[in-house]
């Protein structure tokens, strides 16, 4: 088959939106064997974008690349081991890259077929709620005996684990940031929300279990809240690192990578054992890489979950693609809540 042509946002250099991205259209081969092509109808954003856009991001492809992770659209193409059957079917999709763009290739495994379901809700659920599903079900699962702290609780990933933790009948402590952000999680099912703008969210969440300890603790933000939620874990406790969000607000270079690391200290595997403390680190492109079984597993079950009303993504702004500079920077301000969306004008 020929080249097909298409147009996309490229990520092209380091700064701002609208220093950043360039509209350009590109030619991309026809799909290999396990592959397939999606003509993108919306696609979703992700923190890991704005961390390419500002240079923070080891795993994006070098300059000038598609980003993005997820879409929704309709199936055009197959390789010569896809199932022929599912050319016209809408689905949604979890891409290596490429999701900014009005066509994108990504592997058979990697999409769900979906109904007339929003696309807004749908992309809430391929990065951030098979993130949370992939921590809080596969690879530790929440217990109803557990006390659960969520970090960045009012975000995608955040809005899913309170559900999953509350399907499982677990206490939860939200932390947030805004107090736009509680009503939300309260009404999610959150047990204690703290605002760790009011106070040291240690003291709260101390304050709160009194004589109990955390058992698990949900953490994309890394630096300085790593020992902080090391001293509340108590024995058997666990914490997931999922992301490092404290690192995208330095603003010196290489001396904030270099302080971010010295606030998470030095961890010997020998005092974790003797502690019966847990650290387990989360990197959904790697599991995507190496998992593709797993990737599948967790991708069909949230599309079941939603499919049968147990949880609800939360969704932000819903954006045209002409508005891409807009949500990019409101994603980045952190004042956003829930699952920020672009749709092809």
């Amino acid at each position: 088959m020929s080249k097909m042509e298409s147009e996309g946002f490229f990520l092209t250099k380091v700064g701002s939106p609208e220093q950043a991205f360039e509209l350009r259209r590109f030619e991309f081969n026809a799909p290999k064997e396990n592959e397939v092509v999606v003509e993108v109808e919306a696609f979703g954003l992700n923190y890991a974008d704005v961390m390419a856009r500002r240079g923070l991001y080891r795993e994006a492809p070098p300059f000038p690349c598609v980003v993005g992770y997820e879409v929704v659209g309709k199936i055009v193409s197959v390789g010569s081991k896809s199932d022929s059957g599912l050319i016209g079917k809408r689905v949604l999709g979890f891409c290596r890259f490429g999701g900014y763009a009005k066509h994108t290739i990504t592997y058979n495994y990697a999409v769900v077929e979906v109904e007339d379901q929003p696309a807004n809700e749908l992309l809430a659920l391929c990065t951030q709620a098979v993130t949370a599903f992939y921590m809080g079900e596969y690879l530790t699962p929440i217990h109803p005996i557990d006390n659960v702290l969520i970090h960045a609780a009012g975000g995608g990933v955040g809005t899913i684990l309170i559900q999953l933790a509350k399907l499982k009948g677990a206490k939860v402590i939200a932390k947030i940031g805004s107090e736009s952000k509680r009503k939300v999680v309260e009404d999610l099912g959150a047990d204690c929300v703290v605002n760790y703008n009011d106070s040291d969210y240690v003291l709260q969440v101390q304050n709160y279990l009194q004589n109990e300890r955390l058992d698990i603790s949900f953490n994309p933000v890394a630096g300085s809240t790593f020992k902080k939620d090391m001293s509340l874990l108590g024995s058997g406790g666990r914490m997931i690192l999922f992301g490092g969000s404290e690192l995208a607000n330095g603003k010196w270079g290489i001396f904030s990578k270099l302080n971010f690391v010295r606030k998470m200290g030095l961890v010997l595997p020998i005092g974790l054992m003797m502690r019966s403390k847990n650290i387990l680190g989360v990197n959904m492109l790697k599991v995507a890489d190496n998992k593709p079984k797993v990737l599948a597993y967790c991708l069909n079950s949230v599309v079941k979950l939603y499919s049968e009303g147990k949880i609800k993504p939360q969704t932000g702004g819903i954006y045209s693609s002409s508005q891409l500079n807009e949500a990019h920077s409101a994603l980045e301000s952190g004042k956003t809540t829930g699952k920020l969306s672009v749709h092809w004008d």
